[in-house]
């Protein structure tokens, strides 16, 4: 019997779907991690010292441009609505999400797209789930669509200590 022929009929197809189905998976984690990984064109820091607990804090672009982020109530709570607000001056936004991510400890997947108001202005709501260890540094993420780019502002804040 030769080896050829000692082969189960059908094995070929069975390998050929199974590489086939790898392919695809593959194709799919690649066209959907932008939504889970967005890729930011330019990342700027927020003003230096700046604590969202007490203030909103802004960042400023290399062009000049603007966006501050605003999160109410403050002192920000645990398991309350928050009411978010983006400004943005020098650039027209064509999308504003705000992404809430734990600095040390993957909370899930948590973010919100704002609604325009106008004059540059966006607005949404949010809330931050409870953390098992207590309080929690957040990692707060302003990401701007523009026609042209995707800005990324990383502003970090503790909440619950």
């Amino acid at each position: 019997m030769t080896e050829e022929s000692s082969r189960a009929p059908g094995s070929s197809l069975v390998t050929l779907a199974m590489i086939a189905l790898l392919v695809g998976i593959a194709g799919a984690g690649y066209y959907w991690s932008p939504l889970l990984l967005p890729k930011a064109d330019v990342t700027a820091p927020p003003q230096a010292g700046c604590d969202l607990q007490r203030q909103a804090c802004a960042a400023v672009l290399p062009d000049g441009a603007r966006i501050e982020l605003s999160i109410a109530p403050r002192p920000i709570p645990i398991l309350t609505p928050l009411r978010v607000e983006v400004a943005v001056t020098g650039i027209e936004a064509r999308k504003v999400e705000v992404d809430f991510a734990g600095e040390t400890m993957n909370m899930g997947y948590n973010r919100t797209a704002l609604a325009a108001t106008g004059s540059g202005r966006h607005i949404g709501e949010a809330s931050l789930p409870v953390c098992v260890s207590g309080g929690m540094n957040w990692v707060v993420t302003v990401q701007v669509e523009t026609g042209r780019q995707r800005i990324a502002v990383p502003y970090r804040v503790a909440v619950g200590f």
